[in-house]
């Protein structure tokens, strides 16, 4: 009779946790569904606008880390097996390719991209574009003139390995900056593989400095360290429209590349995740992030920004984003020989 007594008290005390267990599950539960994990490739100000207004439209709070694109790259490849992030957020289609081809991103065809582009569009759903840029050559008059006189300003890919610059040219390193990716790789598409990498040994000395981020060549130049850098046309357009004396210069036989978003496979938050890649491709995001990148915006209800360049003016080459993210191993390999 004790023995029964002790049991039944037993299981009156384990059914009244039940409740408090399953009540602390779902309180877990319903704060996990309003987080979202961004790796993020777009600058600091960029990232924040896009938490800000999402948790103002949604409620659901951004957490982001911000990092080069060969960083987040590998850290969500790395990360495969049990993933910490739910997006990938900007950067050019190359990167977003390998890490699709690691089995590393969900596939999500997003509604509101119905009517976008098709280069905008991955065929196999894993990357949806949301912006375009393409590369320039920013100048700092100032600092040219005072190191180089009349000499004139480089207009060509050729110009810019004018021996006479040697220490004067900022370019991010490859190996992590989207941006210097897409130069290297240019020089190999545009001139072929051989006369491309001869283009590169001749340009490598005449470098200044290499720096991880593709937001460095712009402040570099825009602050007068350096005369000339190599980055996107809409970073170097943001510091000539905050008053730096910095001079855009777009080559002919330049690149544009499709800057894109992407789900994690397997993130924690897979339908935040898709909430997310629509409200980057709506028109209230782009119009905003347009404003603030001066970026040109694949949604086709956003207008292009003033101060913004349009790429439809831009000599652009048939670039291959699939032919650079299959050759982004081989490429880096040599290029570390280049740079020795």
């Amino acid at each position: 009779m004790k023995r029964s007594i002790i049991i039944a008290a037993f299981l009156a005390v384990l059914v009244s946790a039940v409740p408090t267990f399953a009540k602390g599950s779902q309180e877990q539960q319903k704060a996990q569904e309003k987080e979202l994990l961004v790796y993020s490739i777009v600058n600091e100000a960029e990232s924040k606008l896009f938490g800000d207004l999402f948790k103002e439209e949604t409620g659901i709070t951004v957490n982001y880390l911000r990092a080069a694109s060969g960083e987040l790259v590998n850290r969500i490849i790395a990360e495969k097996d049990a993933p910490k992030a739910d997006i990938l957020l900007g950067g050019p289609a190359s990167f977003h390719i390998q890490a699709a081809d690691k089995g590393a991103l969900a596939t999500y065809e997003s509604p509101v991209a119905a009517q976008f582009p098709a280069y905008a569009k991955d065929p196999d759903r894993h990357w949806t574009g949301f912006y375009v840029t393409a590369l320039g050559i920013g100048v700092n008059e100032k600092r040219f003139k005072e190191k180089f006189g009349d000499t004139p300003l480089p207009k060509t890919w050729e110009d810019l390995a004018n021996p006479r610059f040697k220490g004067e040219i900022v370019v991010t390193d490859p190996a992590a900056s989207s941006t210097a990716y897409l130069f290297v790789q240019t020089q190999l598409q545009r001139l072929g593989w051989d006369a491309g990498w001869s283009y590169l040994e001749k340009l490598a000395p005449l470098v200044g400095q290499f720096p991880s981020s593709g937001g460095a060549p712009p402040q570099l130049v825009g602050s007068g360290e350096y005369s000339l850098g190599v980055a996107y046309v809409h970073a170097l357009a943001t510091y000539r429209e905050k008053g730096f004396p910095v001079k855009l210069i777009v080559p002919p036989q330049t690149a544009g590349e499709v800057g894109v978003v992407s789900a994690v496979k397997g993130g924690p938050n897979p339908d935040n995740a898709k909430r997310f890649i629509d409200f980057v491709l709506s028109q209230k995001a782009q119009t905003a992030f347009a404003k603030e990148s001066l970026t040109v915006p694949l949604n086709p209800a956003v207008a292009l920004p003033p101060g913004a360049v349009d790429v439809s003016s831009i000599d652009l080459i048939k670039y291959d984003s699939k032919l650079a993210g299959d050759q982004r191993d081989a490429v880096l390999a040599r290029w570390q020989k280049v740079v020795k």
